[in-house]
């Protein structure tokens, strides 16, 4: 009887010992990649043959919160090539997230959606440690005068292989869009 009381009393320390251990370990793991707050896109087009920069900007103080985010939108001019640059930032945490996509290059793109018939092109200028695009340095190219939109789209962890991805469309890229928005683009 004494041995078999002592077998069922290591038998209940077992149990709690158990129970207790799982629940020292109750935090949920960090998420491998946590996501930031964006608030600020800027894309900067300087003329690649001189003259003044247009900046087109957005600034999202709660990122996908209910507060609107306010617009700056510019005018480019007609048969123009301008080099593009775009500057991603949380201005609340004053963080630089454009230093975050360069040193994780392979896993960003920026993808550009126009509407219709705006008459403007791009090429993109900056490329991955696998030759793939990322979209922090364009050539934009007004082709004529006219006016539209012009949907920019940082997306993460795309398949930047899939069709149409190289060219800057996201249909098929798949990935966790970061940031999108939607500019109003006049060129005369």
């Amino acid at each position: 009887m004494k041995t078999q009381t002592m077998s069922m009393l290591r038998s209940m320390l077992l149990l709690v010992a158990v129970l207790l251990f799982s629940q020292c370990n109750t935090e949920d793991p960090e998420p491998e990649n946590e996501e930031e707050l964006i608030t600020t896109l800027e894309m900067t087009f300087s003329p690649t043959d001189g003259g003044n920069d247009v900046v087109f900007s957005v600034f999202d103080e709660d990122g996908d919160g209910p507060i609107e985010p306010v617009y700056t939108n510019g005018i480019l001019t007609s048969n123009i090539e301008y080099n593009v640059s775009i500057e991603v930032r949380n201005d609340e945490e004053n963080e630089d997230i454009t230093l975050e996509i360069i040193e994780e290059d392979e896993e960003h793109q920026f993808f550009f959606e126009l509407s219709g018939s705006l008459p403007l092109d791009f090429v993109y200028n900056d490329f991955d440690g696998n030759g793939d695009p990322i979209g922090l340095s364009t050539i934009f190219i007004t082709e004529g005068a006219g006016s539209g939109t012009l949907t920019v789209i940082l997306r993460h962890e795309p398949n930047k292989s899939a069709e149409g991805a190289v060219n800057g469309d996201p249909s098929n890229a798949g990935g966790e869009t970061d940031i999108e928005a939607t500019f109003d683009v006049v060129i005369e």
